[in-house]
């Protein structure tokens, strides 16, 4: 897992480190305030911390004493098009089984024989 893109995936994986990220989308936190929420140490919280940051999804900063945690949010940029395209793909394949879905209902109609009332085809 040496590319980037598995990095964040594999960082994400995890439920913590997801909750994590969601709150530093709100805005910047020390590690002691991501941390009050979690029945675990400081120390297990900046391990995640770390995983987040090796896969570049945050960074630390020095702010005189404190060392808040920054999301950074063009790491999503990156799996928005890995994604994006899938989906595109998966689009293209759903409209052309559309099409070959409508050709086949067409089929159908044109080979059907119209039953009267009394039950005989016309």
């Amino acid at each position: 897992m040496t590319d980037q893109l598995s990095r964040v995936f594999s960082a994400l994986a995890d439920p913590t480190r997801r909750d994590i990220v969601a709150r530093l989308a709100v805005g910047d936190a020390t590690v002691g305030a991501l941390a009050e929420p979690y029945d675990v140490s400081v120390q297990a919280v900046s391990k995640h911390l770390k995983v987040l940051e090796d896969a570049g999804l945050v960074s630390r900063s020095k702010d005189a004493q404190r060392r808040p945690v920054h999301l950074e949010a063009e790491v999503f940029d990156l799996m928005t098009k890995w994604i994006e395209r899938y989906r595109r793909q998966a689009e293209e394949r759903f409209s052309r089984l559309d099409g070959v879905l409508a050709e086949m209902d067409q089929m159908d109609d044109d080979t059907s024989t119209p039953i009267t009332r009394e039950g005989t085809a016309s």
